[in-house]
């Protein structure tokens, strides 16, 4: 069962004497409306234990909700006592999913794994009544960012990094370091991060120092600098050996207090662990970037953009100013601290990654011409409706589509880029040479890429290559696809919690076409928005650290797997004519 989206909750309370309080409650899935729901009836219930799952330990207070499967509206909630037990009574016969929380431990469903869980299933020869509820404690990571001297750093940004755990499929999952949180730092330096997954975690700091003065190239002087470096105007100032000394900014340091990014030192928490990492920031001596800003054939100036990149990931920009190009052809980035850095320069664009070592003037023909790629989406209907050539663009398809190009096995350095679809239209102004992936999303739920079109070839699935001039695309999306439905077996009893899979035929097509899902306690699973083409559905069991995304990782499963042929997009389910057996991993 696919989960909804969490997200971030507030509660806002008046108190008499008038002052707003605001009480952040943490991640928590979407319970529904705030209304309170209506008394269950019917005669099943839905009982078990909640655990520590490190420890075994039975938690006491937890809040266990059942919600609505339709649309996660709160049933009926109870609290555990002190032995851990939870007991939910007179709910109809239905799917309903099963959700815990408590101050200390991560929120999550059932049998939770990734954004999959099991629903419990009430009804007749259904046992529901002796469920064990596992629930992971939070781990916690804190520390202090000091500079020169030993003095804490307040106001640092301290952003937190995880690296890929498991496979999976989807724009920038499963392959590439991702940002996961991000804090600053109060007066005495101190940070913390909690309640955490298990992982393998990197740290990465920014700041700038107080004291820092940057001069421009002319001999003027300033205060202050940006995380990137700061374009900077200053006024001229008598002391410039004094300023020279100050002119200096924070590398972007990593845990263990290293500037090297590659040398960065994973920090490993277990579930419910604690750790400490303290970092020191040293001051050097900043730089001076140089870009040239020529004239656009339309007269405009081709405005120049220094951003900074940890882990491929952009964390903060700086764009030139327009008076500084206009009077000098240039225009200079002052307090700019060594690291890794995008830099986007010239008319047509170029876009290079920038090893900033020491002040310079860039060349102008560094780094590779950057085109745009835009285009249309299209919606891939029935064959009973109209020809989709001859909709609009964007006809029959979600408002909120966002499109994301993903460099597939890490073929570039860059991250994922991100384009928000307008009545049907999309573009991605900088996109460098090379292999991409296009992914399509909207409501936290993948839609389906069919084909991609360039000119009069279209190529199926959502691989495009984009080389030295601009792209336009037409997009077919699969809309409204329908489910497929079905159940998962060992001998002849349902069996909970395995890992389903829908393979493509066509290996090429498995990243775009293939689904997932987790069987429910009476072994059911629904694979939402296929689209058509042919199909292998597996069932493995523990099979939630298995490296499908590698090809070939799932050829042992399929002999044992159900065929399944997708010829409608009418959106009605399609349902199994027989159970898939359970497999061991």
């Amino acid at each position: 069962m696919k989960l909804a989206e969490p997200m971030r909750l507030f509660a806002v309370v008046w108190i008499p004497q008038g002052c707003l309080l605001a009480m952040a409650l943490g991640w928590v899935p979407v319970l529904g409306q705030s209304a309170p729901p209506a008394p269950a009836v019917g005669p099943y219930r839905i009982a078990g234990t909640v655990v520590n799952a490190v420890t075994g330990d039975p938690v006491r207070r937890a809040t266990v909700a059942v919600l609505a499967e339709a649309d996660s509206h709160t049933v009926e909630s109870v609290e555990t006592g002190v032995d851990g037990r939870f007991a939910l009574e007179r709910l109809p016969a239905a799917k309903y999913e099963l959700t815990a929380s408590k101050r200390g431990f991560r929120t999550a469903f059932y049998d939770q794994h990734e954004e999959f869980s099991s629903a419990i299933v009430t009804g007749e020869g259904q046992n529901t009544t002796t469920l064990t509820f596992r629930l992971v404690p939070g781990a916690v990571l804190r520390g202090v960012v000091t500079g020169d001297g030993g003095d804490p750093v307040e106001g640092a940004r301290v952003m937190l990094f995880e690296r890929p755990r498991s496979p999976a499929f989807g724009p920038g999952k499963g392959e590439r370091i991702t940002q996961v949180d991000a804090a600053t730092t109060d007066d005495t330096g101190a940070y913390e991060f909690d309640g955490l997954a298990a992982g393998d975690y990197l740290l990465a700091v920014t700041a700038v120092p107080w004291f820092a003065l940057h001069h421009s190239g002319t001999g003027g002087a300033g205060t202050g600098g940006s995380g990137a470096g700061g374009r900077r105007r200053h006024e001229p100032d008598a002391d410039n050996g004094q300023n020279a000394l100050l002119d200096v900014a924070y590398p972007v340091t990593f845990f263990d207090s290293t500037t090297d990014e590659a040398a960065a030192t994973g920090i490993q928490l277990r579930d419910g662990g604690r750790a400490e990492a303290n970092i020191s920031l040293h001051a050097v001596p900043a730089l001076h970037l140089v870009v040239e800003t020529p004239q656009k054939q339309n007269g405009s100036i081709a405005r120049a953009e220094l951003r900074q990149t940890i882990f491929g990931i952009e964390t903060s920009a700086e764009s030139a100013g327009f008076l500084d190009a206009i009077q000098s052809g240039t225009v200079e980035f002052s307090g700019v601290a060594p690291g890794r850095y995008e830099l986007v320069q010239g008319d047509p664009p170029r876009l290079s990654e920038l090893d900033a070592t020491a002040s310079q003037q860039v060349d102008p023909a560094l780094g590779a011409p950057a085109v745009s790629v835009s285009g249309f989406l299209r919606a891939a209907f029935s064959s009973r409706l109209p020809d989709d050539s001859t909709l609009p663009p964007g006809s029959g398809l979600p408002d909120d589509i966002t499109l994301t190009l993903n460099p597939p096995d890490g073929a570039h350095r860059l991250g994922p880029l991100q384009a928000t679809v307008v009545r049907g239209a999309f573009s991605f102004p900088l996109v460098p040479a090379g292999s991409w992936e296009l992914w399509a999303e909207s409501g936290g739920l993948q839609l389906p890429i069919l084909s991609v079109s360039v000119g009069s070839r279209m190529v199926a699935g959502n691989r495009i290559r984009v080389q030295d001039r601009a792209l336009s695309l037409v997009v077919r999306l699969s809309q409204g696809g329908p489910r497929i439905e079905g159940f998962v077996r060992k001998g002849s009893q349902g069996v909970a919690g395995v890992l389903v899979v829908l393979v493509p035929r066509n290996p090429a097509l498995l990243r775009s076409q293939a689904r997932r899902d987790q069987s429910d306690s009476d072994g059911s699973f629904s694979l939402r928005d296929v689209a058509p083409g042919q199909y292998t559905v597996v069932a493995i069991q523990d099979g939630w650290k298995l490296d499908w995304a590698r090809p070939g990782a799932l050829a042992g499963y399929l002999a044992h797997g159900v065929a399944v042929k997708v010829t409608d997009q009418s959106g009605k389910p399609i349902q199994l004519s027989q159970p898939v057996p359970a497999q061991a991993p």
